[in-house]
């Protein structure tokens, strides 16, 4: 199914969706692409800004020893284990030329929130309308996902709205502006193509993986990292498709106008 121009309903169905996309991916990744040791769960975060988050985390033996993933095993449902470490292939792949320590020195602290005792090592991020809407909410976001980058915490954020003028290149400008500072290298949003998903691997420095995608085509699998070297394809389009079919149909008919 195509994806489709959420600015077309109020911010509030958006977050019906968002929810529901939160859980089917949650449900997703835990009967199949993750590894043994390793869960995915929806996170409630309080407050005007913050969405929920999927979190990653991998559970330590009896010892307190991390989970290893071998090479051949599947999940516990039996299904395909996508975990790789060929590289991903998305249009646009960026380093960031200035020392992580710098920036990372920059940010305020903010909470990311553990379940258990259990190490988060990923997260999802899916934008919302009120995380572009004024310059403090981008800041809000910013500091998250450099909290997340600083604690080792790699990063998905999938962003189905188009930029603003305060966000010309979309979130992953905002982020990568932030990274890069004045003279690094800078992304530049395709003209047409106003959704952008990036995967970030949280190193020094850090790389992103960035794929742009235009209203009323079909999402793509997208790299979420585990390690440094080793990702699972998070199967974006099945999942959206799952959660959209739960939307009212008055909503259904406002998106599917015209398409």
């Amino acid at each position: 199914m195509p994806v489709h121009d959420w600015t077309r309903v109020e911010a509030g169905i958006f977050h019906h969706f968002h929810n529901a996309w939160i859980t089917f991916l949650s449900d997703t990744l835990n009967s199949g692409p993750l590894p043994p040791n390793y869960y995915a769960l929806g996170e409630q975060r309080s407050g005007d800004f913050g969405p929920d988050v999927l979190t990653l985390e991998v559970e330590t033996d009896r010892n307190g020893d991390v989970w290893k993933p071998d090479d051949n095993v599947g999940g516990d449902e039996g299904g395909t284990l996508t975990l790789t470490e060929s590289r991903p292939k998305t249009r646009f792949e960026m380093e960031c030329e200035r020392d992580a320590a710098f920036y990372i020195a920059k940010r305020r602290t903010l909470t990311v929130r553990h379940v258990s005792n259990d190490r988060v090592v990923a997260m999802i991020e899916i934008v919302s309308s009120g995380n572009k809407r004024n310059e403090l909410a981008l800041v809000a976001f910013i500091e998250k996902a450099m909290t997340a980058l600083r604690e080792g915490v790699h990063l998905l954020v999938v962003d189905l709205f188009p930029p603003r003028a305060s966000n010309p290149n979309g979130m992953h400008g905002v982020i990568w502006d932030y990274l890069e500072g004045d003279e690094g290298e800078h992304y530049v949003q395709p003209p047409g193509e106003p959704i952008t998903l990036a995967s970030y691997i949280a190193a020094n420095p850090v790389v992103s993986f960035v794929e742009p995608v235009a209203i009323g085509r079909v999402l793509p699998d997208m790299p979420l990292f585990l390690t440094k070297e080793r990702y699972i394809n998070v199967p974006l389009e099945q999942t959206y498709l799952a959660a959209y079919r739960g939307l009212p149909r008055r909503f259904k008919q406002i998106l599917e106008a015209d398409a």
